[in-house]
């Protein structure tokens, strides 16, 4: 029996608005039945801050520090928080929340949706697993403000090597359909990602500090061969295609869909309402 045929789109780095408002696009479309469900990965050009959809950002970020590292800056439509794009394959996930066998529980579909980063970091020679709290106070901790820096703790079904978080992801749900996308470290920038938040003292930033290196790891930090985005590619594809058990074939974008993501980055993604509204 022929496993479902998704499509997978590769949009290699593309501005921080444009990210955002392709991952949009393709929810619309394959809530309209246009599209069947959707693996893409993508990069960002420039490097890029992104944050959540609740944060607020002149409490939780440095602006002057962005724009002084030359950072793009975009708010996400899924939750979270801040995350430094810039030495990562970036993934997205698009499918409706009726696809066959998919939990209802956001927590159960994001490991479903998670097996395939799992398989992937497999396929590069890591020894992942899925991080899941043992213990009710360890439970209970995660339903507590964290801080604004995405990466700083592995929560339910995060991919974590060695006790570290290697892969940082959020989701949302609209039109019936599910949008999850994440960042997969390659390489981890601490004091950069670090410079771009607010903190009360420099004590709090120090805490900080220890408890990222301590927490957050990255793909080159665990190969003694540094991987590339092109292998991370390959590695990332078999994996969703595997865990998933779906076959993807190659989607280009037409110029008029193109239009209709430039619509979309034009009336949201790129406008200082959506990205620092409070």
């Amino acid at each position: 029996m022929n496993n479902p045929e998704w499509i997978f789109v590769n949009s290699g780095p593309c501005s921080p608005s444009f990210n955002m408002a392709l991952d949009e696009a393709l929810l619309i479309w394959h809530n309209e039945g246009l599209i069947p469900p959707v693996i893409r990965f993508y990069q960002w050009e420039p490097a890029a801050l992104s944050v959540g959809y609740f944060q607020k950002v002149d409490k939780e970020i440095d602006m002057e520090a962005v724009k002084k590292l030359g950072l793009g800056f975009v708010r996400r439509p899924t939750g979270g928080r801040g995350v430094l794009h810039e030495h990562e394959l970036t993934y997205s996930i698009i499918v409706s929340e009726q696809y066959p066998d998919m939990p209802e529980t956001v927590t159960e579909a994001y490991r479903v949706l998670s097996g395939g980063l799992l398989e992937g970091f497999r396929n590069l020679g890591l020894d992942a697993y899925f991080s899941v709290p043992d213990t009710e106070e360890k439970r209970a901790d995660l339903k507590k403000p964290k801080s604004a820096v995405c990466f700083d703790a592995p929560s339910w079904y995060e991919l974590v090597v060695e006790g570290k978080k290697v892969a940082g992801s959020a989701q949302t749900r609209q039109k019936g359909v599910i949008l999850q996308h994440g960042a997969i470290l390659i390489d981890l920038d601490a004091e950069k990602l670090l410079s771009v938040f607010r903190f009360s003292t420099e004590e709090a930033k120090d805490r900080m500090r220890k408890k990222l290196l301590e927490k957050a790891v990255s793909i080159n930090s665990l190969r003694k061969t540094p991987a590339k985005v092109e292998e991370c590619i390959t590695a990332f594809k078999s994996g969703f295609e595997e865990a998933l058990e779906i076959d993807l074939k190659p989607y280009i974008l037409s110029s008029e869909q193109l239009e209709f993501v430039k619509s979309i980055e034009q009336e949201r993604y790129a406008k200082d309402e959506w990205n620092f509204r409070t």
